[in-house]
């Protein structure tokens, strides 16, 4: 028998036997082989498209950026053309946290261009899963540059449109601010969206910078500027906490210059809405003090109830039960009107008030627009402090300027609608606005009661407390006002806002020039003083003296012929022993 040999079978491997190719295996070969080619080609040439459209896309599109770009927004001029406001291109530096390599690094070279960034917050954006997060808005050629050179994936800049107030604090209040994507956030600036811009961009249009109409203002830049120069220097000169200052065109009720301290640059917008830096003149409520008189005394002549020569009892206080009104530095002794308004006796414009009546003296202030919100272009207002229940004493102390509050500029419209000619015009920051539309009412008093009060006012700054405001040539004319200032509730002896309110030429008005000082303390010029005659009317004759050139408002030598024909023809009425330098001045010696 015999046995079958064996052979173990080597292993295979998973190989197959090697067998002979057949003619259609290498074209076969070439079809993958260029299939294979071509798919990489395109996924390169996919790959190459794509960085290239980042690289020339427009840097403004949103096709990339989940963000609405910042606005472009009209200039704005002064009434002679200067620029105050205008946009100029910039650019912000943002990341996309996806595209970020390493997060530890790309802070470190961030905060070595951005030193100021918090690094725990620049950290957290950039390890998110975002797609888009700003790293720094409106950033400086050289910060662009240098953050460039870092060369960090994943971070770029886009162009954006930032506001540029080259003249920096100069009417910052009127001018107001935008914020960091370009949209205005108070003054000017705010009511520019308001009226218009807002909607033009809801509707999708891409406006730019050549597209919008310079906005003009009735401000003149170098009026402005010399103001707040000089105001600055009369706050430091009598020590006070702050100021204010107007100019205002009492025929066309166009605003030349409101300066208000302490102020703020514009560029920097986080200023803007500070409490500290409030437009005084637009947003204040104050009580006006002795200015308010003006208005009383316009009240009383052109009720008929008094006249020049009627005589008033200041010889005693006037009492309200509890409640007595004195006088500072009072004559004790009866007074006719011009010598009430000489004195600035709060005893006899008390009395004045009430002989006139508490409903005739509410709706004569309300005639003037002094009990309700004076709405400007400004969208920053105030409402008045008026008295819940009015009562008698309240129209006697409201007749010498306590106990009714009301914005400056609405104080200024009242005792320019009282010389202007009896037209109420509401004030305007806008060159050339119509004045028709803005006149709230003619004829709020008789021309004879005008004539009268530019008289007094004339009077007044002659020999009455604001004595020490008249110039050479300008025929100034005003009233002077103290007010203690309200803390907590009760009047402050040692807290005193002083004011003057001159008119210029007095017996044809053109200029209502408003000067406020807040606090001014007493100095060795002012004798231990701090009322307005010792502060504010010096404050305001320098001004005067150094803004009136700029607004080509020359000196006339001499005095004009016959300025006031109307008082002239009455009988003549003394003015005796008030205390003056000029103790018997009369019509003749105006």
């Amino acid at each position: 028998m015999s046995v079958p040999s064996f052979r173990p079978k080597a292993p295979s491997f998973g190989m197959t036997p090697k067998r002979k190719l057949g003619p259609i295996e290498p074209a076969r070969n070439r079809i993958r082989t260029l299939t294979t080619v071509t798919l990489f080609a395109i996924a390169y040439a996919a790959i190459t498209a794509r960085l290239l459209a980042f690289g020339v896309a427009d840097e403004t599109s949103t096709a990339y950026y989940p963000v609405t770009p910042s606005v472009a927004r009209p200039d704005i001029h002064d009434r002679n053309g200067s620029i105050l406001a205008t946009d100029l291109p910039s650019y912000s530096a943002f990341a996309e946290p996806r595209r970020i390599v390493d997060v530890d690094e790309a802070v470190e070279k961030i905060l070595a261009v951005f030193p100021e960034l918090n690094a725990r917050s620049l950290h957290s954006r950039l390890r998110g899963e975002s797609g888009f997060t700003w790293i720094k808005r409106s950033v400086t050629p050289a910060e662009q540059q240098s953050l460039w050179q870092q060369g960090i994936p994943g971070v770029g800049f886009r162009r954006e449109t930032s506001r540029l107030y080259p003249n920096g604090p100069a009417a910052a209040q009127v001018l107001g601010a935008v914020n960091i994507d370009n949209q205005g956030i108070s003054g000017i600036e705010k009511w520019v969206d308001q009226s218009g811009l807002d909607a033009l961009r809801s509707a999708g249009m891409d406006l730019q910078k050549a597209d919008l109409t310079p906005v003009e203002l009735s401000l003149d830049l170098k009026v402005q500027q010399a103001f707040a120069h000089e105001l600055h220097a009369e706050i430091e000169r009598y020590n006070a906490i702050g100021g204010a200052g107007l100019v205002l065109n009492v025929n066309n009720g166009e605003v030349i210059s409101l300066v208000s301290i302490p102020d703020f640059d514009p560029n920097d917008s986080t200023q803007a809405l500070k409490p500290e830096n409030i437009n005084r003149i637009n947003v204040g409520v104050y009580e006006m003090g002795s200015t308010f008189k003006a208005l009383t005394t316009a009240m009383s002549l052109d009720s008929g109830i008094y006249n020049m020569h009627s005589v008033l009892d200041a010889s005693k206080p006037l009492s309200f039960g509890r409640f007595r009104i004195n006088d500072f530095r009072g004559e004790n002794r009866p007074l006719n009107v011009p010598e009430a308004f000489l004195a600035s006796s709060n005893i006899a414009f008390g009395r004045m008030a009430m002989g006139v009546g508490v409903d005739q003296h509410k709706s004569f202030l309300k005639k003037l627009g002094q009990l309700d919100r004076l709405v400007t272009e400004l969208p920053e207002n105030a409402t008045p402090i008026v008295p819940k229940n009015w009562q008698p004493v309240n129209t006697a102390t409201i007749a010498f300027g306590h106990g009714l509050a009301v914005t400056p500029l609405q104080a200024a419209m009242g005792v320019s609608a009282l010389v202007n000619g009896g037209h109420l015009i509401r004030p305007t920051f806008i060159k050339g606005s119509d004045v028709s539309a803005r006149t709230i009412q003619d004829a709020v008093i008789k021309t004879e009661t005008v004539e009268e009060l530019r008289y007094l006012m004339r009077l007044n700054a002659l020999s009455g407390s604001a004595k020490g405001a008249d110039l050479p040539g300008y025929y100034v004319g005003g009233k002077t006002g103290t007010a203690e200032k309200v803390v907590n509730g009760r009047y402050d002896k040692t807290r005193v806002m002083t004011s003057f309110m001159g008119v210029l030429p007095a017996n044809n008005p053109q200029y209502l020039v408003l000067v406020i000082l807040d606090e001014p303390k007493p100095t060795k010029d002012t004798h231990g003083f701090r009322t307005s005659g010792w502060n504010a009317v010096p404050a305001a004759s320098r001004i005067m003296r150094r803004i009136l050139p700029i607004m080509r408002v020359a000196p006339k030598l001499g005095t004009p012929e016959n300025p006031f024909p109307y008082v002239t023809a009455q009988r003549p009425f003394g003015i005796n022993r008030i205390q003056t330098d000029q103790p018997n001045l009369t019509l003749t010696n105006l």
